[in-house]
């Protein structure tokens, strides 16, 4: 028995739901699809659609509740013991998608990958393309050398009982970081995620711009983790860069250099050939101005 949970904004999940009705009917099982809509303000019409489905629902919320708080909700109105998330923006790879996932029922989390499609995307989206190449959609070999740090909520099956015992954070309100935080708890609890090779594809690309102020509210939810003692420099790549600058008492340099730079640093990254370098140097510059402003 599966409840697969799909947060829902401003995208057509039709193609997504009709895949998934398509490959839990082929494996014989019992299952509900529940779609939650964060008061989008396009596609509802067509993903009104998916209530046609027997064992399937949209259903739009009034208000805006946020990234962590609707997969909260989505887990207390599922029926099932076992949950699948699902974001909305993607698609799996292979047709066995699902009897994979109930191979590995057992198991009280499993990750199984993202992947991003070889084609190179428009010039204004390569940021958000090469960033998941490369950072994101990582071999199992590369995933298990960090099963917690690497596991995305985006393609997640995990047992409800774990997400009555330790929800989503609500609150982070904006973008980023939510991820991190939750699998940092399960960790911090010894509840392993278990990763297999079985990968959705993320399809929705947005454009570098959008992606950049993206990154800086995650950034802004970072900073807020930090000081909440909520993610430990174990946890983060940038809180370990930032507390060796503050021991080498150049925090205040480093942030100098950024403002000076911050401008040309975004003209690549807004480019057609962005630096993943560059990228990582401007993450870590915005939260030192963060942090000492």
């Amino acid at each position: 028995m599966l409840s697969i949970l799909i947060p829902v904004y401003n995208y057509d999940i039709l193609p997504l739901v009709s895949e998934l009705v398509k490959q839990c009917n082929s494996c014989g099982i019992i299952f509900e699809i529940i779609c939650l809509d964060d008061a989008s303000q396009r596609f509802i019409l067509e993903n009104q659609r998916i209530n046609l489905f027997e064992n399937a629902s949209y259903s739009v919320l009034e208000k805006n509740i946020g990234r962590s708080a609707i997969r909260n909700l989505l887990a207390e109105k599922a029926v099932y013991e076992n949950l699948l998330f699902l974001d909305a923006d993607t698609i799996p790879v292979h047709d066995n998608f699902i009897s994979n996932y109930i191979s590995e029922i057992k198991n009280k989390a499993v990750f199984g990958g993202l992947l991003y499609e070889n084609k190179k995307p428009l010039p204004e989206q390569i940021l958000r393309w090469i960033y998941g190449k490369k950072r994101e959609a990582l071999s199992l070999s590369e995933r298990n050398k960090n099963p917690s740090n690497t596991a995305l909520v985006s393609n997640l099956l995990i047992k409800k009982e774990i997400l009555n015992h330790f929800p989503f954070d609500e609150n982070l309100t904006k973008y980023g970081y939510e991820d991190l935080l939750f699998f940092a708890i399960l960790k911090s609890n010894q509840i392993e995620i278990k990763h297999i090779e079985n990968p959705v594809f993320h399809l929705n690309l947005e454009s570098s711009s959008l992606f950049l102020s993206k990154t800086k509210n995650a950034l802004e939810n970072l900073v807020l983790l930090d000081y909440l003692n909520k993610i430990s420099k174990k946890e983060s790549k940038i809180i370990r860069s930032f507390d060796r600058l503050k021991k080498l008492k150049l925090t205040s340099l480093f942030n100098f250099v950024f403002k000076k730079s911050e401008q040309k640093i975004e003209r690549n990254l807004l480019s057609d050939k962005p630096s993943l370098f560059l990228f990582d140097i401007y993450k870590l510059g915005y939260y030192c101005f963060l942090k000492t402003k």
